[in-house]
């Protein structure tokens, strides 16, 4: 009764994270891996052993470059609404598709898509009920010292001290007088 599945027309079958980031690397470079799927890794240590145990330990990454893997650079045609809830590796790729040739990416064309996401992004906050959290500038609050993190803001402490009461003090309430402290007085003479 159960069904077997064929992955075998799916790209990433038997392709190990090594072998399909060479490849990527290889054609297009770092600096347009980091541009389309702005992960930090390929900008900050821009290697393939360093990028690839980021993306061992990273599964969100890891299934970004790999739908990257192919629909851009296997230049796949995309999914159906089912298979696109599954990870790229886990995807049925029909036995009617084969993969292109790589799509031709520029820098240029990455910006617009940037500017694409946080314009979505600025919408969806919008219809959330959200402040442009993003326009937020952290210069208008108070300047942080670096070389002590955990120090006050210029000596002084945002609370206002107050007088104490004391066990003697009487608070007067409309007229009659009430000892705050008078029932755990009580406790300690009995």
């Amino acid at each position: 009764m159960s069904k077997d599945v064929n992955y075998q027309n799916n790209p990433l079958h038997g392709l190990n994270l090594k072998t399909m980031l060479t490849e990527i690397v290889d054609h297009y470079g770092f600096e347009i891996l980091h541009a389309y799927l702005y992960i930090h890794s390929f900008k900050t240590n821009p290697s393939v052993d360093s990028s690839v145990k980021f993306l061992k330990k990273t599964q969100w990454a890891r299934e970004k470059v790999e739908a990257f893997y192919l629909y851009k650079f296997k230049n796949l045609p995309k999914v159906s609404s089912d298979q696109f809830e599954l990870p790229p590796r886990d995807r049925i790729i029909p036995e009617d598709q084969s993969p292109g040739t790589p799509c031709e990416l520029s820098l240029e064309d990455a910006e617009v898509l940037q500017q694409q996401r946080k314009s979505r992004a600025n919408e969806y906050d919008k219809l959330a009920g959200r402040d442009n959290p993003k326009d937020w500038q952290p210069s208008q609050t108070k300047p942080k010292t670096q070389d002590k993190p955990w120090s006050k803001q210029g000596g002084k402490s945002p609370w206002k001290p107050q007088a104490k009461l004391t066990s003697s003090t009487e608070v007067k309430v409309s007229g009659t007088t009430l000892d705050p402290w008078a029932n755990s007085r009580n406790k300690f003479k009995s």
